[in-house]
């Protein structure tokens, strides 16, 4: 964005329809999960740039972001958001997955939680193994985020005296029904994050194509067919319609004209 509401508003000119406000690094204006503060939540900036997507119609996204920034933005935003590929930190301690009193605080706003399927984020025997992993690598010299066949020598004979912990659709349903529990059934849905994770994925699931046997193990557990097409992406439309409805009621407003000197 350039610390510019004026470069936001070109992006959503262009088709851009969320901005996930950071990443894994933090902004000035904005806190990532897995960086050290800069914002302490959101600057005044910050909230402006939330106040502006919200005026235009573009999603606010809170995956990535610091529960400080996430509890910032659900104090001031006017249209429920989302949290397009996170986990239940009740069920894995990651930072990057949300703890309970977000959940509900995203639900109560009317915004929706979209489960994220690597294995570090939904699996506390995964991450470990992950850790040891990546240490290893380290004192190797070779890359860590490779997986399976394409493993460089030294990580695959690790690999076959350190086997993978599995993680199939089950887990990932524990997650989806946990959320469930805490946010509500019309506050779930699924964020692969297929194109982050490194061609890693629960068993059976490392593309779109295994969707069916989560839904299939969702079914097992009780799942109405009603609730899995919520699941599937009738929350995430429900979220769209109701950010467009906070934008008409929003029109009258000027354009933001706020900037972040420090962010450019």
């Amino acid at each position: 964005m350039d610390g510019r509401l004026s470069v936001l508003r070109q992006y959503h000119a262009l088709g851009v329809g969320y901005m996930t406000l950071t990443h894994s690094k933090s902004l000035n204006w904005a806190d990532s999960s897995t960086d050290a503060p800069r914002a302490n939540g959101l600057t005044d900036f910050g909230r402006a740039v939330v106040a502006e997507m919200n005026r235009i119609g573009m999603i606010v996204d809170v995956s990535h972001v610091s529960d400080a920034t996430m509890r910032a933005v659900l104090a001031v935003a006017r249209a429920p958001v989302m949290a397009s590929h996170s986990s239940a930190r009740a069920l894995t301690d990651a930072p990057r997955d949300i703890p309970d009193d977000l959940l509900a605080a995203i639900s109560a706003r009317g915004g929706i939680v979209m489960v994220n399927f690597y294995p570090a984020f939904v699996s506390t025997a995964w991450r470990a193994w992950d850790a040891d992993r990546t240490a290893f690598a380290r004192t190797a010299g070779v890359p860590a985020n490779v997986y399976a066949a394409r493993s460089p020598a030294p990580l695959a004979a690790w690999d076959r005296d350190h086997p993978e912990p599995s993680v199939t659709a089950a887990t990932v349903a524990d997650h989806v029904e946990h959320i469930a529990r805490v946010a509500g059934r019309d506050h779930v849905g699924l964020g692969g994050d297929y194109d982050g994770i490194n061609g890693t994925g629960p068993q059976g699931m490392t593309g779109v194509d295994g969707y069916p046997l989560l839904f299939a193990e969702l079914a097992r557990r009780g799942w109405s067919d009603a609730d899995m097409a919520k699941l599937a992406g009738g929350n995430m439309l429900r979220v769209m319609d109701a950010a467009a409805t906070v934008a008409r009621s929003l029109s009258a407003l000027p354009p933001g004209d706020a900037i972040d000197v420090a962010s450019r």
